[in-house]
């Protein structure tokens, strides 16, 4: 495991040592109580990690990001520099462009979330074609 200069790491914390290659900890990262660091991550530098967030394996997070509480990322992504995922957040995709990325629902009956689930992915096109009937019927009426 390689930290860098000036970090910071609070209580109950944890950070794997690499198992392929070095767990990597950037300079003047701050790492919140209770985080999970697994094997061959890499934390860019002047990061931010909120408590209870989760890192899987061979995960690369870029410079100056942020991930807020309880945040869990899946093994094997690529985060780019300056992304902030807001708290409860589950990143299962690498991202590539900067900026700010939620994700996340509460709780429920797991068969309603299920359902919810499905429906969430078709949200948009569903609101296009709404969009698309008020819009005849408007022209209809007149």
């Amino acid at each position: 495991m390689v930290l860098g200069d000036d970090v910071e790491v609070g209580s109950c914390s944890s950070i794997d040592r690499g198992a392929l290659g070095d767990t990597v900890i950037g300079n003047d990262v701050k790492i919140d109580s209770q985080v999970q660091i697994a094997h061959n991550v890499i934390i860019g530098d002047h990061s931010a990690l909120a408590g209870c967030v989760g890192i899987a394996g061979s995960t690369k997070v870029g410079k100056h990001c942020m991930l807020g509480g309880g945040v869990g990322l899946s093994g094997h992504l690529t985060i780019c520099d300056s992304v902030q995922v807001t708290g409860m957040s589950l990143v299962t995709n690498s991202i590539h462009e900067p900026g700010v990325y939620s994700s996340g629902t509460g709780a429920m009956a797991n068969s309603q979330w299920r359902k919810n689930a499905v429906r969430f992915k078709q949200l948009d096109d569903i609101a296009k074609r709404l969009a698309r009937l008020e819009k005849n019927s408007v022209i209809n009426e007149c």
